[in-house]
């Protein structure tokens, strides 16, 4: 695909969290500390759920290859015999440098745009946007790779090569090649340790002496290589220049090489390894980069520093370490769905296949694979998960690998709750912290207000001005999704120190829309202005689509939650009585979600007919379905019936895979088992699903596999609305099952396991001492590891009871 910046891409293209928790967990406080996880069961996988993905052959293509990471620095591994190519990343180079986006004339010619909007002059007040109220430039910097590690092995006809295999275990993080050449088994194996801070690539061939390679690097980059030592070869390069902005990111790449019996050479760019009986390749990568105000650190010393406390390596101590500080957070969670003889199939060919049927293994993989990208993409240090996750070869990527705030970032991070990977937040909160500070520039200049505003995308630079068109970029609620997330981790840990941490945050946020909210004149509901619904249109007006409005559904439905959210967090914490009073009686205010002339849930704050049929893979106004939970097919059944005319409205729109993700949870949250099922075979397949199972938009977005770990999620087990649910809409395409490891809402780590669609039993661990009702769909009993358990049955298929914290709770469907 051609590169494009996401403002050609859109030119060309036409111009939280669900926050009400488990009953009693906002009734009473939770506890002041994070609840510790549950005793760990059995490593995730066996022989009959293997958590494998392997090949036959080498990649010839980028979304062929395997992804190794650790937070920061990531690689995607080819495999290759006769040549192997390592391409490299670290999460911190980006083009350009600290810039502050904001036009000071924001705050001048906003008075106007509404104005216009009030008169129903939507396109005049979007050119006046589009003109005054937009970032300086218009886009924001580019996500760039470091470049390639080349190794070749000149003694290796790769047409002699025979028992190839190359592997991506779940299980440990590690992915591997072997094969046999001229009589000699030849092992790799590469990982990228965290405990480490290095990548580590391990060469063993059965016959002393065999291991004679060479390696270098290459790269895009204003870069060169040189020689560090006698067994270090390092790369020396700065970030690319971008829409008028200086490139700043100084980056230094060493890597070095331990051998056992042969010989090692630095020279002329090349590091050389002759005879060698075994091999140990230590990859750092250090930048200047500290924070998105300040690139002076010394890079060559950040690089250097890993490799000397290392010393000379121990491997299997470096294995060893990596292993368990990966497994101590994905280990935590197991999910068997059934198995098939398709196991016996490489991972590309199941891929092909699974919607045809008969592989319900290939889900669980799947689900296991998003949770290994979430942990190899989003651990501190380091940046949050961007569109591509740490993974990307183009100096210009796709809508520049950023983070969007209209729904791609957060879907990152729709797993991190429920699929147990709390610590995987941690970075996407240090930003969003950031993005407060820059936010409040931007509130300042542009809107004239307290507090704090992010728009639709931001970068390594923390931007919160609008930017791309004003016709994408005018929506003012992406800073307050974000601040969400704080109280939905609250809800799954009981991290209460986070939350005070973050708080600060989350009230900027609340002032800034209790200070620019406007009156509609005509209702006298309080409105987002100006604003759109996420990239889609209400009218075109001489050939040029139109989204700039007031209030639409997407932002009331943020708003509500915010305002909601934000008085928990305050009066659990003790603060901000009249602010809280005050987000109260604005979320009074804000207009209904209302049903629209078709029986569809109404996008924008104007039941405007065309529009209504208007396709698009977005369904923002659906947000109150999914991530939120303020349409349920049980407390609302009107609005969810509206919520499925919307869906059916919108079209098949099978043209993005996080689109396809999205609705995947929409029919889940629906209880619509078969339509979920539906679009998870639509995601897990060819043109959506790569063959190393990357998402494809077309092209590769992260979001869409860490949406699908969500959609299966939210199939086994939901938790809002004030219960857990087990099995709330399992397709029949999982008969048969079994869950370890999973969270609540609530504070409740889950095991359950089912045979012929109904609920069998299932351990439910109390980690904070909540009341729990539970949804199991049959008749149940409750016991506890702590004696006799009192319960009532409120409804058929419901069980309600008190929990204490640390005990374990049985649940046994009666015959």
């Amino acid at each position: 695909m051609s590169e494009y910046t996401r403002r050609q891409v859109l030119r060309t293209a036409g111009a939280a969290a669900g926050t009400a928790a488990v009953a009693g967990s906002l009734t009473a406080p939770l506890t002041a500390t994070a609840a510790p996880a549950a005793t760990a069961g059995p490593p995730p996988g066996s022989d009959t759920n293997p958590l494998k993905l392997w090949y036959t052959s080498p990649a010839t293509e980028w979304l062929q290859a395997l992804a190794v990471g650790n937070g920061r620095l990531g690689a995607m591994v080819y495999g290759g015999t006769a040549a192997e190519q390592l391409q490299l990343n670290e999460d911190s180079i980006w083009a350009g440098g600290p810039h502050q986006y904001d036009d000071p004339m924001g705050k001048e010619v906003l008075p106007e745009i509404r104005r216009l909007i009030a008169e129903e002059k939507y396109l005049d007040a979007q050119n006046l946007a589009e003109e005054h109220f937009m970032g300086r430039p218009t886009e924001q910097m580019q996500y760039q790779p470091v470049g390639y590690l080349d190794l070749a092995f000149p003694g290796i006809d790769a047409a002699a090569v025979t028992s190839y295999r190359r592997e991506l275990d779940l299980t440990t993080a590690i992915t591997s090649v072997s094969y046999e050449h001229a009589g000699v088994r030849y092992t790799r194996e590469v990982f990228v340790s965290h405990p480490a801070q290095v990548l580590v690539l391990r060469m063993t061939a059965s016959r002393r002496g065999a291991l004679t390679f060479t390696t270098s690097y290459s790269t895009e980059q204003a870069a060169t290589p040189a020689t560090y030592d006698e067994r270090t070869l390092a790369l020396n390069g700065i970030s690319g220049d971008a829409e008028g902005l200086t490139g700043s990111v100084k980056f230094c790449a060493l890597l070095r090489a331990f051998t056992e019996g042969g010989t090692t050479t630095v020279a002329d760019g090349t590091l050389s390894v002759a005879g060698a009986d075994e091999v140990t390749l230590l990859l750092s990568v250090g930048t200047s980069y500290r924070n998105y105000l300040d690139v002076s650190a010394d890079q060559v010393a950040r690089a250097a520093a890993p490799l000397t406390a290392i010393g000379r390596p121990a491997y299997g101590r470096l294995r060893h370490d990596h292993v368990d500080d990966y497994q101590r957070l994905f280990g935590r969670m197991d999910v068997d769905l059934g198995t098939s003889d398709a196991i016996a199939l490489p991972t590309d060919q199941r891929i092909a296949a699974f919607r045809d049927g008969g592989d319900p293994q290939l889900a669980a993989l799947y689900y296991q694979f998003g949770r290994y990208l979430l942990i190899s993409s989003s651990r501190s240090p380091g940046q949050p998960a961007n569109l591509q996750g740490i993974w990307s070869y183009k100096m210009l990527p796709e809508w520049q690998s950023k983070f969007t705030l209209n729904i791609n970032c957060e879907m990152n991070y729709w797993p991190a709750g429920p699929a147990n990977l709390a610590e995987c937040w941690d970075p996407l909160f240090a930003m969003t912290a950031e993005l407060a500070e820059s936010g409040a520039r931007t509130a300042a200049a542009m809107y004239d207000a307290p507090g704090w505003v992010a728009h639709h995308n931001t970068d390594g630079w923390r931007g919160t001005a609008p930017v791309d068109f004003a016709y994408y970029g005018v929506w003012p609620t992406g800073g307050a999704w974000l601040s969400l997330l704080f109280w939905e981790r609250y809800e799954y840990t009981g991290d209460l120190e986070t939350l005070r941490r973050y708080y600060p945050v989350l009230r900027g946020s609340v002032e800034f829309f209790l200070d620019q909210l406007q009156t509609d004149a005509a209702t006298g509901w309080l409105v987002t202005s100006p604003s759109h619904s996420p990239e889609v249109k209400h009218h075109e007006i001489d050939d040029e689509g139109v989204s700039t409005c007031a209030g639409p559904t997407m932002d009331v439905e943020i708003l509500h939650d915010l305002f909601k959210v934000f008085g928990q967090a305050a009066a659990l914490l003790g603060k901000d009585p009249a602010m809280a009073a005050a987000a109260a009686a604005a979320k009074a205010k804000l207009p209904p979600l209302q049903i629209g002339y078709l029986g569809q849930l109404q996008e924008w704050l104007i039941d405007w007919e065309e529009a209504a049929l208007e396709s698009s893979r977005h369904v923002s106004h659906l947000w109150a379905v999914f991530p939120s939970d303020q349409i349920t097919p049980r407390r609302t059944p009107e609005l969810a019936d509206a919520a499925r005319k919307s869906l059916e409205l919108r079209g098949p729109a099978v043209t993005a895979g996080w689109s396809l993700a999205w609705k995947l949870n929409l029919r889940a949250r629906l209880l619509e088992p078969d339509n979920a099922y539906k679009h998870l075979t639509q995601l897990l397949a060819p043109g959506r699903t790569a063959p190393n199972m990357f998402d494809l938009h077309p092209p590769f977005q992260i979001d869409g596999n860490f949406g699908g770990v969500s959609g299966i999620t939210e199939m086994l087990m939901q938790s809002h609305s004030g219960e857990v649910a087990l099995l709330p809409s399992l397709p029949s395409a999982f008969p048969t099952g079994r869950v370890r490891g999973m969270r609540a809402r609530g504070g409740f780590d889950l095991e359950f396991s089912w045979s012929d669609g109904q609920l069998v039993k299932a351990t439910i661990r109390s980690l904070l001492g909540n009341r729990l009702r539970l949804r199991t769909g049959v008749k149940a009993d409750v016991k506890s590891s702590a004696g006799p358990v009192a319960f009532a049955r409120p409804e058929d298929g419901v069980v309600d009871f008190r929990t204490r914290r640390g005990v374990d709770y049985f649940i046994e469907a009666r015959s």
